[in-house]
């Protein structure tokens, strides 16, 4: 498992390297554009070249894009929906040039009391058509915590908005622990968390899991809150963080903190706690067999 950091890329993609390896990370999650506005980011050839030379130096696993939360591909605005296509576009394009793993999406919302049935192709067809304009980073849907009318809240309907995107190698799934207890799943135990991947892996299929996140849920199972907690600070306490990091299925995989932190990513802290919590999960493990 490669665990690793949300981190900003304030003041380029260079520093963006320097916080990771600050937070001794083994992987890297950024933004490629302002969250907070539209205004999709292309980099230019240079600033590759030194993210991919400091990467390498840094020994940096994998690098995540997540795409902002203004998007929603399953808008019932077409005007909105175009400019989510366009930035989402520029992420793929940017992970392409990157290198990146992949690029994170939350699939969208049919907003509160909006019919999921019905925003679902609206998000497929989005995804659909981004893919179509951009070449070889893979996109991975993320699941959501079920708050109002988000997409994504159950497998089923990661399973459904994966085949009405067209269904193609490129598209993934990456699993957040804090939205999957808010969402109801009760990963918090070795039982829990293998009972829920056999159902991830019954209806979505195991071999579409590329990514994860490890956040601790400050809101309760089945709340439906998207709440992010620090490293055993929350609902999954550490036994639960360590199950989690320690998971079989999970190993080889980014597995990225997204915790509350400070102005510039996740703490040095959780990501140190983090990886001493996978080797305790792992004794564990060891020792009871499972």
């Amino acid at each position: 498992m490669l665990i690793g950091a949300h981190v900003s890329p304030a003041g380029g993609l260079g520093r963006a390297v320097e916080r990771a390896v600050a937070r001794k990370a083994e992987a890297i999650q950024i933004f490629n554009q302002n969250p907070r506005a539209w205004k999709p980011r292309a980099y230019e050839e240079g600033e590759i070249a030194a993210y991919r030379d400091a990467a390498a130096q840094a020994d940096i696993g994998a690098l995540l894009i997540h795409a902002v939360y203004l998007l929603n591909c399953a808008s019932e605005d077409s005007d909105f929906r175009a400019k989510t296509l366009v930035s989402l576009v520029a992420s793929l394009r940017a992970g392409a040039a990157l290198g990146a793993t992949a690029v994170v999406l939350h699939p969208g919302s049919a907003l509160r009391g909006g019919d999921a049935q019905a925003a679902i192709p609206r998000a497929g067809a989005t995804i659909a058509e981004a893919l179509a304009e951009s070449e070889h980073c893979p996109l991975h849907l993320e699941n959501t915590a079920g708050a109002g009318g988000t997409l994504g809240r159950s497998f089923e309907e990661l399973a459904s908005i994966l085949e009405k995107s067209g269904g193609g190698p490129r598209l993934g799934v990456c699993l957040d622990s804090c939205h999957l207890l808010a969402s109801g799943y009760d990963i918090r135990t070795t039982e829990g968390l293998t009972t829920t991947l056999d159902e991830f892996d019954r209806i979505v299929g195991i071999e579409r899991l590329g990514s994860l996140h490890l956040n601790d849920s400050a809101n309760p199972l089945g709340s439906n809150t998207d709440r992010h907690a620090n490293v055993g600070k929350g609902e999954l306490k550490r036994d639960g963080c360590a199950t989690f990091l320690s998971e079989p299925r999970f190993e080889a995989l980014p597995c990225v903190l997204e915790t509350p932190g400070d102005k510039d990513g996740t703490s040095i802290a959780d990501v140190k706690l983090a990886k001493r919590l996978r080797q305790e999960g792992l004794q564990a493990r060891a020792a009871t067999g499972a």
